[in-house]
């Protein structure tokens, strides 16, 4: 049975209370779009307009470029300027296709969306790849092929991540608060693709309101549990969500699909019935701006493209000059150099932060206290495994079973020694996956 948590974990302070209360308000850009090609795993998707060509917002810009891929579509309507590299958050240049945004938004005519009881399995998978939907909860894992599992038959559950354990995001938190029945429609459509399948709803308690909400639309649903979780992090990582929730084990050699269980993030639900039931691709994302050098903390429907340096002008600005900025959460989140990136489908959160406590603080030599060890969620020996990446050890690192690190940080958070764990450990596993995969 299910114990509704995980070993291991840690409490950081969540900072939700800044944008938490704040409703969805949607913000219209003005710059220039950017549209990386590469905004998924898999293969990058391929242009299929050319510099100089009129888009209309909803047109296709850019096709899948495999069956491990997504498309594109334009967010606002413009010309074509360039197809170039640009910069990303994570600090590379990626190929990218830059719409001049003229500020009209015009769009295409969206098809009319079939009966949906009429539609086959075939065509809800379809319309769900054509439409680009992505994980957005981080990884970006094209979301057609993830419902696409070898052995559909034994997929067992559909375990949808509300926990939004990472700190100060509230986006996931609006959405279940402000568009519930989509949600719900979205795991619908989601649980209709899998005969033996069950939803489950996976929020944690420290969300009560939410928790309430949701059992009260799904009391006559016989197929979708609400499940409240004990909150801590990284209750939404997925490997311990499905521990959490069903109480079934996996490791890095496995799939979800692999303990009969597909887990996807609020947004990519919510998008999944923007698409079936309603025919919209995928456009827009929610985007939570908060920290404590922000003047509003709020939440924003952000139309993908749009460069993240316009909505610290649509929060107000800053009222502290920022030590430190983050896309994501502070705990799994990329630090920027730079606000002149777009804003893209596995964008979450911008964290303005006064103080940069990470860099103020010197590591010093390991105690041995064993804290690492306590708090890690994956049962491995962080600062054994640090060890070997400093060493450049990659044997080793591989049979302290390195590759069971999620990266979630938790060691470095707990260590007194601050040492940089987590960055040494990162920084060996994507070695040692590179070569794993050659």
């Amino acid at each position: 049975m299910a114990r509704l948590t995980f070993v291991g974990g840690i409490h950081p302070y969540d900072g939700k209370d800044m944008s938490k209360a704040k409703r969805i308000r949607e913000y219209i850009p003005v710059g220039d779009m950017v549209y990386p090609l590469s905004q998924h795993i898999g293969a990058p998707a391929e242009s299929v307009v050319q510099k100089g060509d009129r888009v209309l917002a909803g047109q296709l810009i850019a096709k899948a470029g495999g069956f491990v891929s997504a498309p594109i579509y334009s967010t606002c309507s413009g010309t074509v300027k360039a197809i170039e590299p640009r910069r990303v958050v994570s600090g590379e240049e990626k190929m990218s296709i830059v719409i001049e945004n003229d500020g009209l938004f015009e769009e295409v005519a969206f098809p009319e969306v079939p009966d949906y009881d009429s539609l086959t399995k075939e065509d809800k998978i379809k319309m769900i790849a054509d439409a680009g939907i992505i994980g957005m909860g981080g990884a970006g894992f094209p979301t057609a092929v993830k419902l696409q599992p070898k052995e559909p038959d034994k997929i067992e559950y559909i375990i949808i991540n509300c926990a939004e354990c990472e700190p100060y995001l509230t986006s996931d938190y609006r959405k279940m608060m402000e568009e519930p029945e989509k949600l719900i429609g979205g795991l619908k459509v989601s649980l209709s693709l899998f005969d033996n399948a069950r939803g489950i709803l996976a929020v944690e308690d420290n969300k009560p309101d939410c928790i309430e909400k949701l059992k009260k639309l799904t009391r006559d649903e016989t197929r979708i549990t609400v499940k409240a979780l004990k909150t801590k992090y990284p209750q939404g990582s997925e490997r311990h969500l499905i521990y959490a929730t069903t109480g079934r084990a996996i490791n890095s050699k496995m799939l979800p699909a692999d303990a009969g269980c597909i887990v996807n993030n609020v947004d990519t639900v919510i998008s999944i019935y923007n698409a079936v039931v309603e025919g919209r691709p995928l456009m827009y994302r929610i985007v939570t701006v908060t920290g404590d050098a922000i003047n509003e903390p709020c939440n924003f429907k952000v139309r993908i493209g749009t460069n993240y340096s316009e909505l610290i002008d649509a929060a107000g600005g800053f009222k502290k000059t920022p030590e430190k900025i983050v896309s994501g959460g502070p705990m799994m989140g990329f630090a920027m150099f730079d606000l002149n990136v777009p804003i893209t489908k596995a964008s979450s959160a911008l964290l303005c932060l006064s103080k940069d406590e990470v860099s103020a603080l010197a590591p010093s030599a390991c105690i041995n206290c064993g804290r690492c060890v306590e708090a890690c969620p994956g049962r491995v020996v962080p600062k054994l495994l640090a060890e070997c990446a400093e060493r450049h050890d990659e044997e080793a690192f591989v049979k302290l079973n390195g590759l069971e690190c999620c990266e979630c940080g938790s060691c470095s958070y707990v260590c007194p020694a601050k040492r940089q764990l987590t960055q040494s450990i990162k920084s060996m596993r994507k070695v040692a996956l590179s070569h794993k995969k050659k």
